[in-house]
């Protein structure tokens, strides 16, 4: 690292770390039987979530902003269970652990739940975090909402949720419940997780689905999926996978805001039907700012996007 902007915004021992890093996620799997893969990516249609803004490219198509799609078609196509480490993209992503280009782990078990997954999970963060004993501890996000705020996932209103929300921020925004819920979650509930553990949080409120199966809790209907925070930093997002063509369609065509739908994926659950999976996507550059005990993002990359 220099002070050069030509140089590098990372040491030459934090470049090492990252290329052991990628050798033991190769590791990890090689010996778990599941395929690496490659996809795309640049492509003809971008994400659906409204929350994430992509790349466009001034010829035609996108940057993808995660390979969830391309390899979701893989999974349809009988490819069994795959990983893949790559490049992804968003815009206005920037600050102490943002970068609009930064590195993901992105992984597919067949015949799994979210359940099974948050337990492979657990077991590759304590090797790439270099932290083997490290304790986990898991909430159903109405236990962690509860026992955080004195909220109920089910039972308070939209008034609680934002007169909550609002406290928190510190001012009145345009935002819906989720977006109060949001909120609630980073400054209030996150702050307050076990420190020096990995904590999952799962069965979130199904209207934060996104892209993944419904199912029902003990005290009402859940969305089947799970966040995996460490330190006050979330480090990976997974979901026990919608499989329902018509559904996902559904989804889609509600959360687009315009956008072109990827009719592959589309036409490739409704064709060959995507098989019950559970999948994942991790940040490997945060992983690594806590592998080194680093406090921001440009320090583990080689050129951060002021140096690109």
């Amino acid at each position: 690292m220099t002070n050069h902007k030509w140089g590098s915004s990372a040491t030459r021992a934090a470049l090492l770390e990252r290329q052991t890093l990628m050798q033991q996620i190769r590791t990890f799997f090689t010996q778990r039987d599941v395929l690496e893969v490659e996809t795309p990516i640049w492509g003809q249609a971008p994400v659906c979530d409204p929350n994430i803004e992509p790349v466009e490219v001034a010829s035609g198509g996108f940057l993808h902003t995660s390979p969830e799609y391309a390899m979701k078609r893989l999974l349809c196509d009988g490819s069994g269970d795959i990983f893949q480490v790559c490049k992804v993209f968003r815009q206005g992503e920037a600050g102490r652990r943002h970068n609009p280009e930064f590195s993901m782990l992105e992984w597919y078990r067949v015949g799994w739940n979210h359940h099974h997954l948050m337990v492979e999970v657990a077991e590759l963060s304590r090797v790439l975090l270099n932290k083997p004993d490290l304790p986990v501890a898991v909430f159903t996000y109405r236990e962690a909402l509860q026992r955080y705020t004195g909220l109920d996932m089910h039972s308070s209103t939209e008034a609680d949720v934002r007169a909550l929300g609002v406290k928190l921020a510190g001012q009145d925004l345009d935002l819906a419940r989720d977006g109060w819920l949001d909120v609630i979650l980073s400054h209030a509930m996150e702050p307050a997780l076990p420190s020096d553990t990995l904590v999952f949080l799962h069965d979130f409120p199904v209207t934060q689905a996104a892209l993944a199966k419904l199912g029902t809790a003990e005290h009402g209907p859940v969305a089947e999926r799970f966040e995996l925070f460490y330190n006050g930093t979330e480090l990976a997002n997974g979901y026990h996978e919608l499989t329902d063509a018509d559904e996902q369609r559904a989804r889609f065509e509600q959360e687009s805001n315009g956008r072109p739908l990827d009719e592959n994926l589309l036409s490739a659950m409704a064709t060959a039907g995507l098989p019950d999976c559970a999948g994942v996507a991790m940040g490997l550059d945060r992983v690594l700012m806590h592998r080194l005990g680093v406090e921001t993002i440009a320090e583990v990359l080689s050129f951060d996007a002021t140096r690109a």
